[in-house]
Order: structure tokens, then C-alpha cells, then sequence
């Protein structure tokens, strides 16, 4: 069954390039013979690396030298892609691939890896009794950030007969891979442990940077406190205010970033992580443990003397190696339970403030509206005032002008209507022309200053509804405060005396 589905997932997965090393570490009885090497891996080489031959045939040993323990890995740490790491993607050809997987006895399973999510862990035996391996998936990978490819995984092998670790690795340049490889081969000696290089790379991730970023999400938060609830204990160029006013736009985003910064790297999924590794090491405990009694009761008869002591003082130094990843192991899980505790706490007050800053552009909006309705109410009365002009205009004008233009032009005695020629009209007529323009333009003039006065005391009125306005929104924001943000409610209560 799982060869089938293998072959399966492996058609329907595309290819893209990516730069290949290798990676070899061997640990000898004799410790003249042991090697740590790094180098490119060109795709006419890849086979001969696979199958150790060529320049990679291991090397003839003096007679009692055996081999103790060994990692060989396909190594890509410069993955570029921005696909790399999307579901059903492999970094090598899809032959290259399936024979990698095949002759380094790597688990089939990890084909069906290429979508999960978050930091992933999984060990078991591939179910040979003739030659165990214990097999491992570790990867974490996530979607691109500014096109760029995240993320690494990694499929091992380890092989309990030679003790040497198989397997394929691959990261991008900014993951935890390349400081955990770099790692490992400062730690060559060590490397007869499968789960050497998995709690490097855990060592990576819970690096005190971790810790660091929520210290510095709790500070980032203290800031967004004093905003919200206007405490005085933060210094003036951390405020969030502008001209007097809060910058809610500003407190809403960096309220947003935080959030998100403490939920970077949650402890559950690394708590997980850890018990799963604990699991794989008492898989690995108990299957060397009956491996090496088995090689003991051979080599007894054999009469390797040298090699028994060889593999005795490896087993003594693994054994205590075994026991300072598991005191690591409960390390992590003491740290990640506090750190737990830590952000659940950051996670409450930042619902708080958001709360409360809801509450606050809640007031904001309740005030546009209460601005906008006493727009309108200016606007109603001005409206209402002009109406009422133009109306008293129009209605004195259609009733007085016209008769009092016709009686006055022709009550004037420079027309004579009653002489028995023809209507004279008289030639002062000009003194009807000097009186009356100045006199009308003394009443514009009388009529300007009134209107004038009528706008003065329009816009006292406008003056008078504006501070009501202000009052009345005042009067609610301080109620609002009052019951929700009141610092003697808050954090300041003092308990009341004895009695």
C-alpha cells in the first residue's frame, strides 16, 4: 500500500530546481579514519553518492577498525523557489527523487508532508525485523512573505545495524536549517544519535529570541494601555496622541501587529513537538538497546576485543547523550509551560484594550453623528431664515411696488395730463433723478447694516448651538468613561479601611 500511494503522490507533484549538497559525517573506532565533509552534490555524482561509490566508497580500514556512527544527507539550504515549498513540489526530479527515498530507506510518507502546516514531527519503524530503521519527518513550513519561499523539512533514516543516519534536508538561507547544520557538524562526534539533528533544530526555533519577541509584544502593549486608558507612567514620545487627540488609526494597527506578534510561535504546537520527540527517543532507546545485545552476544564470539570496547564507549557516551536530550526535552516543556502562561495573560489584556478601543471609536462615531445632526440643524435654520426673507421680499414688492411706482412717477408735476394740447412734460425733470438715487441708496445702505446685524446675531445663535452640541457630547463621552475606563475602577481601587 505505501509503495503504491509513494508512486502515486510522486506523479502528481511538479518539479523546480534547487542547489544540491551533500553532507557526510563518520565516527570510527579509530578516530584517524573519521570525516566531515560538505560539498556540492552535481547530478552526475548523485547516484555514486547513493550508492557510495567512486569518491564516495568508504575507505579501507586497519584491521579492528569498525564504524560507529555516521549521518549522510542530501542537503539543499539555499532553497529559492517561490514555490518550494507549496503542496505536491519536489526539489529534485521526480526519478532522482523516488530513487533517493528508495535507497536510503527514507519513509514514504514524507510525499504526503508537502502540505501540512506548522512545525510537524512524526517517528516510527519501517517494520523490518531483518535490518530496523527508525524513520523520521521533521518540517515546518508556511506561505510566502513577499514572494519569498519560508520554511525547511527534513526525512531521516537511521539504520540500527551501522548506526549511520540517512536522510534529505532542505531549508532556505534565513530558516533555522543552516545554523542547525552548521551545528551538527561542530557536534560530528555525536552524531550516532537519529535525534541529533531534530533537537538541534528545536534548540533554533526556542532560542531565546522567542522569548524576547513576547517581553517585547508585553512592552509594545504597556504602550497601547497607557493609550487606551490615558495612564500617566510611559514617557511622552510613546503616546499616541497628535495635536491633543488620539491617533486611533495608528492605535488600531499597532494593536493589530502586536496581537500578532504574540501569536508567533504558540507554545501548544511546540509542546506537541516536544512529546512527540520524547516519544521517538524511547522508540530509539528500546530498539538500541535490543540491537546492541544482539551485536554484544556476536562479537562476543567473534573475539573483536577492540571493537567491543570501541562500541562500549560509544554506547556509554550515546546513553549519556540520550539523557541530556531528554533533560532538554523537560526543559522545553517547563519553558513553553511559563511561556504559555505569559502570553495567555498578553492575550486577555490585549482583548481588553481592544474592547475598550472599540468602545472609544464607538464615542468617535457618536460624535460625527451628533456633528453631522447639528450641520444639518444650522443649515435647517439658515434655510429657514432665507425662506422667510425672500417670502416678506416678494410679498411687499408684489403688493406695494407696482402702485407705488405708477402713483408716484405720475402724481409728479413734471407731467401735465390736464392741458388741453398735448402732455407736457416738464424740463426739471432731472431734480426727480437727484433726489431719488441718493435716497434709495441710503436705505440699501440702512438695509445692508440691519442684514449685517441680523448675520451677527445668526451667528452668535450658531455659536450658542455649537457648545451645545460640544456639552452634550462631553457630557456622554465623560458617562461613557466614567463606567467603562475609570482608573479608580481599574487599576488604582484602594480597599476600603477595616472596620
Amino acid at each position: 500500500m505505501d509503495d503504491y500511494l509513494f508512486r502515486q503522490y510522486v506523479n502528481e507533484c511538479r518539479v523546480v530546481h534547487e542547489e544540491t549538497k551533500y553532507l557526510e559525517i563518520f565516527n570510527y573506532s579509530d578516530p584517524v579514519h573519521n570525516s566531515c565533509e560538505e560539498h556540492p552534490l552535481t547530478p552526475d555524482e548523485f547516484d555514486n553518492f547513493l550508492q557510495q561509490r567512486g569518491a564516495f566508497t568508504p575507505p579501507e580500514l586497519r584491521l579492528g577498525t569498525v564504524l560507529l556512527s555516521g549521518i549522510r544527507l542530501v542537503v539543499q539550504t539555499e532553497a529559492k523557489d517561490k514555490d518550494t515549498f507549496m503542496p505536491k513540489v519536489l526539489s529534485l526530479p521526480k526519478d532522482v527523487y523516488e530513487q533517493m527515498v528508495r535507497v536510503l530507506r527514507l519513509p514514504f510518507r514524507g510525499i504526503e508532508t508537502t502540505s501540512v502546516v506548522g512545525p510537524f514531527f512524526w517517528t516510527s519503524y519501517d517494520h523490518d525485523d531483518a535490518d530496523p530503521h527508525l524513520h523520521i519527518l521533521h518540517r515546518k513550513s508556511d506561505v510566502r512573505k513577499k514572494g519569498r519561499t519560508r520554511g525547511w523539512e527534513m526525512m531521516l533514516s537511521h539504520r540500527f545495524s551501522t548506526g549511520v543516519t540517512s536522510g534529505f534536508v532542505k531549508g532556505t538561507p534565513s530558516s533555522d536549517i543552516v545554523a542547525a547544520l552548521r551545528h551538527l557538524r561542530a557536534c560530528a562526534a555525536q552524531a550516532g544519535h537519529p535525534l541529533l539533528l531534530p533537537t538541534i533544530i528545536l534548540a533554533h526555533d526556542l532560542a531565546p529570541a522567542n522569548d524576547q519577541k513576547q517581553r517585547d509584544a508585553r512592552d509594545w502593549l504597556r504602550r497601547l494601555e497607557h493609550a487606551v486608558s490615558l495612564r500617566d507612567e510611559v514617557e511622552a514620545e510613546e503616546q499616541y496622541f497628535q495635536n491633543g487627540r488620539l491617533e486611533v488609526d495608528g492605535l488600531n494597527r499597532d494593536l493589530v501587529e502586536c496581537h500578532s506578534n504574540v501569536l508567533w510561535k504558540r507554545p501548544q504546537a511546540y509542546m506537541a513537538l516536544t512529546l512527540e520527540m520524547e516519544k521517538a527517543m524511547g522508540l530509539f532507546k528500546n530498539m538500541y538497546e535490543a540491537r546492541r545485545r544482539m551485536a554484544a552476544e556476536d562479537e562476543a564470539g567473534a573475539g573483536a576485543e577492540a571493537a567491543r570496547k570501541a562500541r562500549e564507549t560509544q554506547r556509554r557516551e550515546l546513553d549519556k547523550l540520550h539523557r541530556s536530550m531528554l533533560a532538554r526535552m523537560d526543559f522545553y516543556k517547563v519553558k513553553l509551560t511559563g511561556l504559555e502562561n505569559y502570553i495567555h495573560t498578553t492575550l486577555q489584556r490585549l482583548k481588553v484594550q481592544r474592547e475598550a478601543l472599540y468602545n472609544i471609536m464607538s464615542q468617535r462615531e457618536a460624535r460625527l453623528n451628533l456633528e453631522i445632526a447639528g450641520e444639518q440643524r444650522r443649515i435647517a435654520h439658515a434655510s429657514k431664515r432665507d425662506s422667510t426673507a425672500m417670502k416678506t421680499i416678494s410679498l411687499l414688492g408684489t403688493l406695494f411696488l407696482p402702485g407705488t411706482f405708477l402713483a408716484s412717477v405720475f402724481s409728479m408735476t413734471f407731467f401735465n395730463f390736464q392741458s388741453n394740447a398735448e402732455p407736457v412734460i416738464s424740463d426739471k425733470l432731472w431734480v426727480y433723478f437727484l433726489l431719488t438715487i441718493p435716497i434709495t441708496g441710503a436705505i440699501v445702505g440702512i438695509w445692508i447694516w440691519y442684514d449685517r446685524r441680523k448675520e451677527a446675531q445668526y451667528a452668535r445663535d450658531d455659536e450658542d448651538l455649537e457648545k451645545d452640541i460640544n456639552k452634550m457630547e462631553h457630557d456622554i463621552m465623560m458617562n461613557l468613561r466614567r463606567r467603562t475606563m475609570s482608573k479608580n475602577h481599574t487599576w488604582n481601587t484602594i480597599s476600603p479601611p477595616p472596620r
